[in-house]
């Protein structure tokens, strides 16, 4: 079981990856490591941040995909409808899209600090684009 550490400022959060669930997705995230990136709100997904991808072209399919992310359960949409992201729930979310809804591949399950959530996505929603990493942890 690998897990990774995600830090945003002074929030850190410890997350598994879904190895068994989306193998091709975290095989894929793994190769990326460390990643570095900037976290906004996000604008149709609810109780959510995310790091837009743009264009990245990953290749990933979707697997273990879902609309209805539980909060503290990371999604990566690999593109096609809408641009390649990561969503980050906070809280209640459904992700989309100014297209629509969209099924985003759960990768990462936060295994510790869920217990500042609400308070990392309102400090993005209030203060704006925020830093983010996301290292293998050990």
């Amino acid at each position: 079981m690998s897990l990774v550490t995600i830090t945003s400022g002074d929030f850190t959060f410890t997350g598994r990856l879904e190895e068994e669930h989306a193998p091709l997705t975290t095989t894929w995230f793994k190769a990326q490591l460390p990643f570095h990136s900037s976290v906004v709100h996000a604008r149709w997904s609810g109780e959510a941040v995310w790091i837009p991808l743009g264009d990245l072209e990953s290749g990933l399919p979707f697997e273990n995909h879902t609309v209805y992310p539980s909060r503290g359960d990371l999604l990566f949409y690999p593109g096609g409808i809408s641009e390649t992201e990561l969503l980050f729930p906070y809280g209640s979310a459904t992700f989309a899209s100014k297209a629509g809804a969209l099924a985003g591949n759960h990768f990462i399950t936060l295994t510790s600090g869920q217990e500042r959530l609400l308070e990392f996505g309102n400090h993005v929603l209030y203060r704006g684009e925020q830093p983010i990493t996301f290292e293998l942890d050990g």
